[in-house]
C-alpha cells in the first residue's frame, strides 16, 4: 500500500531543494526536451536537443523501460523519473524542458523540479494544463504552455527560453517533437 501521507512530506522536503537563479541565456546553446508516453506496463521516454535559439534539432533518442509505480495525480515525478533519466543519461544540454510541472504544483515540486534536482541543471516545467491548488506565483502562460522554474532557473528566463522556441501552434517546438517520439514505433536513436 503506497503512503500517500509519507509521499507528501518526502516532496514537500524535496521542495525546499529548488534554486531559482538567473542564467545568461547568451550561454545557452543547447536546449533538451523530454516527454514521456505508457503502454500496457512500458513507458517509452523520447528526448530532443536543439540548438539554441534557432530550434534545429541536433539529436533525438527514445528508450523503452517497465513502468515501476503507478499513476497517481499530483505524483507523477515518481512515475516518469526512471525513464526521463534513462533518456538524458549521457546527453549534453544546457537547459531541460520537462513535460510536467515545476514549481506550479499544489506543493511546489513537480517532475522537472525533481529531475532538475537529481540532475542539478536548469530545468523547465511546461505542461498544457494547471494543477488544482497552484499558487498563479508559480507560472506563466506562455503561448498554450504553462511555464514553471524547475530548478537552477528563474521564472522569467524560463519564460524567455521557451517563448523563443514555441511552434505555430504555440507550444514548444521540442517538446511537441520529443511527444510525437515518444508515441511511434521503435526505440532509436538519431544524431
Amino acid at each position: 500500500m503506497i503512503d500517500l501521507r509519507k509521499l507528501t512530506e518526502v516532496q514537500r522536503r524535496l521542495s525546499r531543494k529548488i534554486v531559482e537563479k538567473p542564467i545568461d541565456i547568451a550561454k545557452v546553446k543547447r536546449v533538451g526536451a523530454v516527454d514521456v508516453s505508457y503502454k500496457n506496463n512500458f513507458a517509452k521516454a523520447a528526448f530532443v536537443c536543439v540548438e539554441f535559439p534557432s530550434g534545429e534539432i541536433i539529436k533525438t533518442k527514445t528508450i523503452v523501460t517497465t513502468v515501476e509505480f503507478p499513476y497517481i495525480p499530483t505524483f507523477f515525478f515518481l512515475r516518469e523519473t526512471k525513464p526521463i533519466l534513462l533518456a538524458v543519461k549521457d546527453e549534453n544540454f544546457d537547459v531541460l524542458l520537462v513535460e510536467g510541472h515545476g514549481k506550479a504544483h499544489p506543493r511546489r515540486y513537480g517532475l522537472a523540479s525533481h529531475i532538475g534536482v537529481i540532475l542539478s541543471k536548469p530545468t523547465i516545467g511546461v505542461a498544457k494544463r494547471l494543477l488544482r491548488g497552484v499558487s498563479k506565483d508559480t507560472y506563466v502562460k506562455v503561448g498554450k504552455a504553462f511555464v514553471s522554474v524547475g530548478n537552477l532557473i528563474t521564472l522569467n528566463d524560463a519564460v524567455r527560453i521557451v517563448e523563443k522556441l514555441l511552434d505555430e501552434n504555440g507550444y514548444p517546438k521540442p517538446l511537441n517533437i520529443a511527444d510525437k517520439l515518444s508515441k511511434r514505433g521503435e526505440s532509436r536513436e538519431k544524431e
